[in-house]
């Protein structure tokens, strides 16, 4: 099928270009990008005029529970959502039940995705077996079978000793190690940001040298073995002076912040009430570190956002603060949340530099042909994986409309502007479904 995505503005992965132009696709592929001629036999033709066409924007790091908590998400909801939220690709977390620590568990991943009706799905698979941080998991058997990314997320890799085996097999087989950097001896227990938010709700604190201290020993073994590590869902000031050094150092050392930490803080826990959808590891930070994380994106050390996705059945999360669980779900407007908080502040960086963290930044992070030179990018002879844009749109946010089983989320009611509005994967249409079902993909 022919396909012409006509007078968009483009965003190609590095640069906006304020002229608006033509994108032709054929057989799931970026034909041409320029003027076109519309008597040129397409099947279909995509007015675009006052919107962005981006590169295919890609989630690093979403949990979609599956197999075993199918309850909570499953890997057809979630392509179904991340599709909504303009996410043409999504790296599914491997602490499901059981953990995806085998070659046969990241085929099954992959072999689901190929017949589910949204975003892509690419398994990142366990840095230890049964992600218990005590031996190394068959991570040559599970690169081979395509898993994308090694990581015992929901936990660091606490042994040092085997983190630093990991950083070296993770080199050997070209997929990069994700650390989720928490100091447990210092969160146990802990509830919620350690400061104002402990202080006034006798919750106990979470203190953000616990983050900063697991991303010192990381960056630690990356100068030791010269190995690149990426550190997930940084929240803190304290751990962003630790990775501008390392980064200053030239240390192959990547990580991405999440739509929540960026958008919300401790405040938003206190003045909800202690609302259980404000529940997250690592918790909303201060005013202050939410402040340096946008200091970052501005800075241009920020690798990418990823969202963080982590849906929970109501009787996990519709519970007092202290008995729910953690985390939040957010892939169905998380984009538009973050382009919302953006606005709000003045737009802090340029647009080209937040787009880039959706698109070109994840995929050089990822492996193979998923990552490398073009990946991430709009250029003639790529896969046509395609988000469009429309930052005018204005829109309040009903979990009831969404995709996701989630139906707890703090952005629940928010009227966000900013938000995807078709994405198209290998050159088929998956959001909206309206065009699916007439044929128009």
């Amino acid at each position: 099928m022919k396909i012409l995505l006509h007078n968009a503005i483009l965003f190609d992965g590095v640069s906006l270009f304020g002229k608006e132009t033509d994108v032709a696709i054929d057989g799931g592929l970026i034909e041409a990008i320029g003027e076109a001629d519309l008597r040129g036999g397409f099947d279909v033709i995509h007015d675009l005029s006052g919107k962005i066409l981006c590169p295919g924007f890609i989630d690093l790091h979403c949990h979609l529970r599956d197999p075993g908590q199918e309850w909570r998400e499953d890997l057809f909801s979630g392509s179904a959502a991340g599709a909504a939220g303009g996410f043409t690709t999504l790296v599914c977390m491997p602490n499901t039940d059981p953990p995806l620590d085998s070659p046969a568990l990241v085929s099954y991943v992959l072999e689901k995705s190929e017949r589910s009706p949204g975003s892509r799905i690419l398994p990142a698979g366990c840095v230890s077996r049964g992600r218990k941080g005590k031996v190394l998991a068959e991570m040559g058997k599970m690169a081979k079978a395509g898993a994308v990314i090694f990581t015992d997320d929901g936990s660091p890799v606490s042994d040092t000793g085997l983190l630093r085996l990991a950083l070296q097999y993770s080199s050997w087989l070209g997929v990069r190690l994700m650390e989720h950097p928490e100091e447990k001896s210092l969160t146990a227990y802990a509830q919620v940001n350690e400061g104002i938010c402990s202080t006034l709700s006798g919750l106990k604190g979470w203190p953000s040298s616990a983050e900063a201290s697991d991303i010192s020993r990381g960056v630690s073994l990356c100068r030791d073995t010269g190995v690149p590590i990426h550190f997930t869902h940084v929240s803190a000031e304290d751990s962003l002076r630790v990775l501008r050094e390392a980064k200053a150092s030239k240390l192959p050392v990547t990580f991405d912040v999440t739509p929540h930490h960026l958008c919300l803080s401790e405040e938003n826990v206190i003045e909800g009430g202690y609302d259980s959808v404000f529940k997250v590891n690592p918790p909303l930070r201060s005013r202050r570190d939410r402040d340096a994380l946008w200091e970052a994106v501005a800075e241009g050390i920020v690798d990418a956002i990823a969202t963080d996705h982590a849906p929970w059945h109501l009787d996990e999360k519709d519970l007092p603060f202290q008995e729910a669980s953690f985390g939040i779900a957010s892939l169905e407007c998380a984009v538009a949340a973050v382009l919302t908080e953006w606005e709000d502040r003045g737009r802090p960086c340029s647009l080209e530099r937040l787009l880039g963290l959706f698109t070109s930044g994840p995929a050089s992070i990822l492996p193979g042909e998923w990552g490398g030179a073009g990946a991430g990018r709009i250029e003639v002879g790529l896969t046509a994986d395609l988000t469009v844009l429309d930052p005018e749109l204005e829109r309040i946010v009903n979990v009831e409309e969404w995709k996701s089983k989630a139906r707890l989320t703090p952005w629940n009611g928010r009227r966000l502007r900013g938000w995807p509005v078709m994405t198209m994967v290998g050159g088929r249409t998956v959001h909206p479904v309206e065009d699916i079902d007439r044929g128009l993909s």
